[in-house]
Formats: structure tokens, sequence, C-alpha cells
């Protein structure tokens, strides 16, 4: 028989920035139901974003009992991200800029994926110094 196994989801928001005088509120948005799925299957968790910012910088972190949020992904608009070794065989995400999207996709689940999973956004900001004369 199958082990079902379980994913929990909290909507996870971020910060708001104040840059030039402007404010820019950025959100991360994720289901809050749990996703129960069986062993060896393959599962994809939504991630969506609001950001002001164009190059905006997603990662993923897996959180199971009290220890703290372990790094899986980084995904970049522009230039590649980073994947931990320990996820590359089996943990894979896409940014989409044109749909706000980071999904996180899980292949051949084992029960020790069973966890929290956080879709975290931060934007990079591109500024220009200017020396007074």
């Amino acid at each position: 028989y199958n082990i079902l196994i379980l994913f929990v989801f909290y909507l996870f928001y971020f910060y708001t920035l104040q840059i030039q005088n402007r404010d820019y509120k950025d959100k991360v948005m994720q289901p809050p139901e749990d996703v129960v799925a069986a062993e060896g299957d393959t599962v994809t968790l939504d991630c969506t974003f609001q950001t002001s910012y164009t190059n905006p910088y997603l990662f993923w972190y897996k959180q199971d009992g009290t220890s703290r949020p372990q790094f899986i992904l980084s995904k970049f608009t522009f230039g590649k991200g980073k994947t931990e070794d320990e996820f590359k065989e089996r943990f894979s995400s896409t940014l989409n800029s044109t749909m706000k999207s980071a999904p996180l996709k899980i292949q051949e689940l084992q029960l020790s994926d069973s966890a929290v999973y956080y879709c975290a956004l931060r934007p990079t900001v591109t500024g220009s110094s200017r020396s007074a004369h």
C-alpha cells in the first residue's frame, strides 16, 4: 500500500520596501490547503508573487518539525539560480516572470519529503550613486 505524504502550506507574506520615497509591496502567495500524495508520485507546489521589480529572485525552503527552514533552490529572472546538491535530483522550479509564478516540482516523492514548504521573494535593486561637485 502507498504511504500518504502530507505537505502543509501557509500564506507567506513578505516585506514592504520603501525606496526613493515609493512604496513597493512585495507579496508571495501559496495555496493554504494541504497537499496529500503517495510515495513515488510527482507533485507541483504552486507559488505566485506580486512585485514591482523587473528582476525578482524566488527562493524555496523546506521546514520539517521544529528545525529551521532549509534552502532548496533559487530562481532568478536574469541569470542562473542555485539548487542545493541534495535536492538537485528530484526538485526543480521554473520562474515565469510573465505569469509571476515559480512552482516547485518534486519527483519520486519520499516519506522524508513531508514538510512545510515556503516560497520567498527577494527583489534586487540596481542603483546609481551621485557625487556632489
